[in-house]
């Protein structure tokens, strides 16, 4: 038998072979084994289409057999990595995967993960996995899996170490239990009482988020002030008796004592000698005797009396009952009166209250209040507000109406407190009938969260403001028919916007709704709406949207485009829309291109934590609108924050690059950070997309003792590629020596309804005037389009020409967007330059209007 080997298909030479034989123990026979050597030369000098290869060949004359053929190649393994673990920030019980790819290397190196440089053992923590594709996977994060982690590659040639991957498991916080109420903070009266939780359930660890929401919550409370009694006038005196006295006496029943009130002091009754000290005890049995001989004829009446009706009734006992009471006969319906009291809680009808002699109710029988509408205004209306002169008259047990008719008719006045943020009240709309207005429920009206503000209108028109969000709303003079007036409502959507962006086109003002939708005007009115969009017609095509009654949002118009139906004119902060039909409006925005900017308003609010050395800041990035800014104040004000900096205008681009928010410059040995939550980075479609969820990062810093009260640090808010803005904190952590920042540079009016001529800059007399010389045609064209033209207004003129009265409209649209100016100096100086050449204009001087101005200024109050 032959042995030889075959390496690239060449004989190796026999004295390269090294033969041993041996014998087989078990089965007897003889077996040879044949060696050779390759040695690292030969590998590397062989050039050819495949791996340097070997075969063994052996034959007898039995025939030949072949083996398999075994490679031999250069083992290697490379030093970089080709891709290395990336370090992680989970939340706990979150998943972790942390990738590593080897080097290459013959042969395929092995790999070993290290956590802070010890060997981690799969097997024996079942919540690790380091099979999959030389990936390490943790199914549920814990706090004890925060650390440095590092993959080891290791071959029959060397080791290599990956760069080390830090993984943090933070926990987010969440609220304990709300605690129980506290007590009402007033003895009487209405005041109120709260409860609180803290973020401890868990608290924040490792840079986790702070709960949202309140940490306290309030309510109102009303406890029934004490009434301490007072005397009656004295009775007149009594008879005078046998031993020459008579008597008086008095109640403490003006008021009684009431809710643990005081009794009255002093004596309940009084006597004294009624005889001037002449009084003759003589005759005091002649007296007795009389008195007895009375009682005796008195006891003798009664017992005749008895046996009459005793025979009375057993003559008519055919009946079989007794008729005690007349009422039965008619079911128990008395017809009553009684006088209600205006003092006090109005709900309280006490019958030992002094009569109000102003105010009166009748009823007629049981009094059953069916309605949920009549409810509330027996008990919300009523208990916070003074009693209106309302006569409710019952006309049967089955109902209540208010008035005096047979139909339900409201003649109480209207308070701005009849529906109260949060209620889930339908408004009411008062519609034009035989001159009289009547309440009728909106059931339409959505249920979500909304910021509300009403207002009744008549012929005069007026303005309604929603304070602090740059939204009103301005019926012009006319718009509605005289004699008639209805309650027309405006509110802002505060949840999640219906509107739902297609593309790339994005919400640029808050969803706002006015109302009632069925209602009619004969004159444009205008609605203003903010928006954060930075204005330029080569970046950004702006539109108009109304949602549908079917829920579907349809495109009105485009701010660029001709229309006769509406008209938009927008300048830098607010859209100015003149509108036909009430509704939900919107503005929404296309970029064009990347260089479209929204103005983000950045600001940093701080706090102390619930830790005594911590102290928490917090970081927003909200639209630049003053509706968006109000719900982070409305917000911090219940967490308990303070506004650190004035804040600032960050003009973010549409570039698709994202947001930095990272502290800077804190101080040494007096501050610290919680390592990995110095810098956050917030992802672009997050801030562009975020008008309805104001964007906030939160930093907590921690000091080294107690004794500092002082902090000072910058925050940084870039956009990669982007603008860039610095917020310097100084402030000292004490709430006794911090200086406060004002939210609102000026705010709107207490009064969010304005109406008739006080709501109007320009009286209606000179407005009069105005639209009767300009809306006549003139051959110079000094008519209407020059007044727009000189207010700024260029484009889509049609809109105008398809009014009755195009000045006016445009009058109305200058109210609108002057609302906040300080005068009417431009308007002023629009008349002054037209008129040089006009002489209608001659009578409406400037002095006149700024008379007017002045007018206007004194009646709200500026």
């Amino acid at each position: 038998m032959q042995i030889f080997f075959k390496c690239n298909g060449e004989w190796v030479h026999q004295n390269e072979h090294v033969s041993e034989e041996s014998l087989d123990e078990s089965s007897g026979l003889k077996v040879r084994e044949v060696f050779i050597n390759v040695t690292r030369q030969q590998v590397e000098d062989f050039h050819g289409p495949e791996d340097y290869w070997c075969q063994c060949v052996a034959w007898s004359h039995l025939g030949t057999s072949k083996s398999r053929k075994a490679s031999v190649r250069i083992a290697y393994l490379r030093k970089n990595f080709e891709q290395d673990p990336q370090g992680r920030e989970v939340p706990i019980e979150g998943m972790i995967v942390l990738h590593c790819r080897p080097p290459e290397g013959v042969p395929a190196a092995e790999v070993e993960w290290l956590k802070n440089e010890e060997p981690i053992d799969s097997e024996q923590d079942e919540n690790i996995d380091t099979r999959a594709d030389h990936n390490l996977i943790i199914r549920q994060a814990r706090l004890s899996d925060s650390g440095n982690y590092t993959c080891m590659a290791a071959n029959i040639v060397a080791k290599r170490r990956s760069l080390s991957a830090t993984v943090v498991v933070y926990v987010n916080g969440g609220w304990s239990s709300w605690t129980e109420w506290s007590a009402c903070n007033v003895r009487c009266g209405r005041g109120w009482q709260k409860r609180s939780r803290t973020c401890t359930n868990p608290a924040p660890l490792n840079g986790g988020a702070f709960c949202e929401g309140m940490s306290v919550q309030k309510i109102t409370c009303t406890s029934l002030c004490p009434v301490d009694g007072s005397w009656e006038v004295w009775s007149e005196w009594s008879v005078c008796s046998p031993e020459c006295e008579h008597l008086r006496i008095r109640e403490c029943t003006a008021p009684p004592p009431r809710n643990g009130g005081k009794f009255c002091e002093g004596l309940s009754q009084e006597s004294e000698n009624c005889t001037d000290g002449l009084c003759i005890l003589g005759i005091e049995n002649a007296s007795d005797i009389a008195l007895y001989s009375g009682l005796g004829a008195a006891v003798v009446a009664v017992a005749v009396l008895v046996i009459g009706v005793t025979l009375y009734r057993r003559s008519q006992s055919d009946y079989g009952v007794d008729v005690i009471d007349s009422s039965a006969l008619t079911g128990g319906f008395q017809t009553f009166n009684f006088k209600t009291v205006r003092q006090g809680n109005s709900l309280l009808l006490n019958s030992s209250m002094q009569p109000d002699l102003t105010v009166s109710r009748t009823y007629s029988g049981p009094i059953c209040l069916q309605d949920p509408l009549d409810k509330e205004l027996m008990t919300e209306a009523s208990l916070f507000n003074p009693l209106s002169d309302i006569k409710v008259k019952v006309q049967s047990s089955f109902m209540v109406s208010l008035g005096v008719s047979e139909r339900a008719e409201y003649h109480g006045k209207n308070h701005s407190g009849t529906f109260p943020h949060g209620n889930n009240r339908s408004f009411s709309t008062m519609h034009p009938r035989n001159k009289t207005p009547y309440i009728q429920n909106l059931s339409s009206l959505p249920t979500r969260t909304e910021l509300r503000t009403t207002g009744v209108f008549g012929h005069l028109g007026g303005r309604l403001v929603m304070p602090n969000t740059g939204v009103s709303l301005l019926i012009p003079h006319g718009a509605i028919p005289e004699e008639n007036s209805w309650e027309i409502y405006m509110s802002i959507n505060q949840g999640e916007p219906s509107l739902q962006s297609d593309g790339s086109e994005v919400l640029l003002s808050p969803e706002v709704t006015c109302g009632p939708p069925d209602m009619i005007v004969t004159t444009p009115f205008a609605l203003t709406i903010p928006h954060c969009a930075d204005v330029s017609s080569e970046h950004w095509n702006i539109h108009l949207k109304k949602r549908t009654q079917q829920g579907k949002w349809e495109e009105v118009m485009s701010v660029e485009d001709e229309s006769t139906s509406c008209y938009c004119l927008l300048d830098p902060f607010a859209c100015h829309v003149l509108l036909d039909s009430f509704g939900t409006y919107a503005l929404t925005g296309e970029p064009i291109t990347d260089c479209a900017v929204k103005q983000l308003k950045v600001a940093v609010f701080g706090c102390m934590s619930c830790n005594s050395l911590d102290y928490n800041l917090r970081v927003y990035c909200v639209d630049n609108t003053p509706w968006a800014f109000q719900e982070v104040v409305s917000d911090e004000r219940h967490q308990g924050g303070q506004l650190l900096e004035e804040p600032k205008l960050l003009h973010f681009k549409g570039n698709t690059f994202s947001l930095q928010i990272s502290v800077l410059d804190i101080p040494p040995f007096l501050w610290r950070i919680k390592p990995f939550t110095a810098c956050q980075e917030v992802p672009f479609s997050r801030v562009w997309c975020s008008n309805w969820q104001p964007l906030h990062c939160a930093f907590s810093l921690e000091r080294y003792t107690p004794t500092t009260t002082q902090l000072s640090c910058k925050i940084c808010i870039r956009q990669l590629k982007g603008h860039e803005q610095i917020l310097q904190v100084q402030t000292s952590i004490l709430e006794s020596e911090r200086e406060t920042i004002t939210f609102f540079a000026q705010e709107d009016s207490t009064f969010p309804a304005q109406t008739g001529p006080k709501a109007f800059k320009i009286p209606y007399s000179i407005r009069q005037r105005i639209c009767a010389t300009f809306d006549t045609p003139n051959a110079k064209g000094k008519d209407w389009q020059m007044l727009a033209q000189k207010n700024s207004i260029n484009r889509n003129l049609s809109y105008f020409a398809t009014q009755s009265s195009p000045s006016a409209v445009i009058l109305n649209l200058w109210e609108a967007r002057h609302q906040h100016d300080g005068d009417l100096d431009s308007l002023a100086c629009a008349l002054e330059e037209i008129g040089r050449t006009h002489t209608k204009l001659s009578n409406i001087a400037e002095s006149q209007l700024d008379e007017a101005d002045f007018n206007y200024s004194r009646q709200n109050g500026l």
